[in-house]
Formats: C-alpha cells, sequence, structure tokens
C-alpha cells in the first residue's frame, strides 16, 4: 500500500475550520462528561530555573489585575484617555510576550456601530490598528458593501497580539474587559457586532461555538446597567479567507446588522 503524504493546507484549513465552529478538543482517551463543571485549575508560579520564560498570569493575581484595569478605565472620559491608559496599563500578560505596541482601535470614536475581533495579529501589531491585515481587509469590504464601514468603530478583546497569533485565553480577556466595557460606555453604539467565537464568547459570557451563536441578536449591558445594546455574532473575516463559501451566512448577518440599524435592504455584493 502507497501512503499519501497528506494535504498540509487542506489539512490546516479543516483544523482551523472545527475550531472557528467551537470544537476545542480531539478524541481522548477517556470519555468525558462535558455537562459538568470542572473548574481549572491554577497556574502553578514557575521554579527559579524557569527565569526568563514569559508565562500567564497567576489567578491570584487576576483579580488584582482586573481591578487596577477597572480603576484605570474608569477615569478615562475619551477613547484617546482610554487609548492613553491601555498603553500604560501594565497588568496584561500579553504585554510582556512580544508584543511591540498596543493596539486598541480604528474608525468613528462617535461610530454608531461597535465591532468587536478577538485580538490583534502581525500586521495589527505594526501598524498599531485592528483589522489591517488581510481579514480586516475583507472585513472593510463587507461593511462598505452594507454602507456601514464609515459608521464603525473597530476593537478588539485584547489589547496586545498573543504570541504566535494564538486566540487569546479567558483570563487574558478578562483583564482586558473593563477597558472594552468603558469604550462601549463611552461609545454607546446602537448595535454591536461580534467577529469570531472568542469574541462572542468573551463578551456574551457563554460557551457555544460561533455556529451556533451565530445570527441570534442578545443584549449587551454595561456593568451598572446604565448602556445597552443589541450584539449579533458573525464568522471571522480570517475564516472566510479559509472557507469563502461561508461568506453568505456573513452577509445575511450583516443584513441583519444594517436593518437593525438603518431599515434599508441590501442585496449581496458581487
Amino acid at each position: 500500500m502507497t501512503l499519501q503524504t497528506p494535504d498540509i493546507a487542506a489539512t490546516e484549513a479543516l483544523l482551523a475550520f472545527w475550531r472557528d465552529a467551537g470544537v476545542d478538543a480531539c478524541y481522548l482517551d477517556e470519555p468525558v462528561d462535558r455537562t459538568v463543571f470542572v473548574a481549572p485549575p491554577l497556574s502553578i508560579a514557575p521554579s527559579p530555573a524557569s527565569s526568563g520564560v514569559v508565562t500567564p498570569l497567576r489567578a491570584p493575581n487576576a483579580a488584582d489585575a482586573v481591578a487596577e484595569a477597572r480603576a484605570s478605565a474608569a477615569r478615562a472620559n475619551s477613547m484617546e484617555d482610554l487609548a492613553e491608559a491601555i498603553a500604560a496599563f501594565e497588568g496584561c500578560p500579553l504585554k510582556g510576550m512580544g508584543a511591540r505596541q498596543s493596539v486598541f482601535s480604528r474608525g468613528d470614536p462617535k461610530g454608531a456601530l461597535m465591532i468587536v475581533g478577538e485580538g490583534p495579529g502581525a500586521d495589527e501589531d505594526i501598524q498599531g490598528k485592528p483589522f489591517v491585515g488581510k481579514a480586516g481587509q475583507l472585513l472593510d469590504r463587507i461593511l462598505t458593501a452594507a454602507d456601514l464601514l464609515d459608521q464603525a468603530f473597530i476593537t478588539n478583546t485584547v489589547f496586545w497580539r498573543p504570541p504566535g497569533n494564538r486566540t487569546p485565553t479567558p483570563l487574558e480577556q478578562a483583564v482586558c474587559a473593563p477597558f472594552l466595557e468603558r469604550a462601549f460606555v463611552l461609545l454607546r453604539p446602537r448595535a454591536v457586532l461580534l467577529v469570531g467565537a472568542a469574541a462572542a464568547k468573551s463578551v456574551l459570557k457563554i460557551e457555544e461555538g460561533i455556529m451556533r451563536t451565530r445570527g441570534q441578536w442578545r443584549e449587551w449591558r454595561s456593568p451598572d446597567g446604565d448602556v445597552s445594546a443589541p450584539v449579533i455574532a458573525t464568522l471571522h473575516p480570517a475564516f472566510l479567507l479559509r472557507q469563502p463559501q461561508a461568506k453568505g451566512l456573513v452577509w445575511k448577518d450583516i443584513l441583519d446588522l444594517s436593518a437593525r440599524l438603518s431599515g434599508e435592504k441590501l442585496e449581496p455584493p458581487a
């Protein structure tokens, strides 16, 4: 029997599809009852011999980091203030993992639409703005086709590039959440678009995969309850670059979003 060399690109695309669909584990040696919640173990501090290796923020320090972020964010009275507060913040472990700079936002700081992705990639880390790489360019084309780009304020759940462009961890997102929530309060958007599974899970505090979540309208409220907005999740444009046949799903979500904002009916882009 002749063994065929696997198609690496096809394999990576398939794995990425399942990741974006919410699958977070392969077959294990023993069955696991996922209907029972098991608290994750706390991270253990590294031994002295491992000095020089960047490690995740330990759980005992996470509450302090979140409190510090919340206090810093509360002092920001404008998006400019908030950007400065994020740049000066030292509590997110991603800042010490090789990121060049903080990446906060681009777009209209008074826009009717808030867009939240997962985190900066390599291009964003260089330019200091979210969604400027190939995925961001596709997002811009989609928003332009729906006449929404000029109304959009674009940001992420974390503000420093995760190593290797990996998905940010829930802890990293939690530490950055007070800044994102403050941006939400300052902007007071009429609608929010969550882009990708990581953003949907973090903002909506859910565990469902993006294939189950997308296209459903939910509500996002500020911690004090004073600000709220309708929220819809959709697939990440990076996923569309690998699976272009899914563009129809995203366009349907964008049509629903546009209707919520303006009531106009749009035709799919060519």
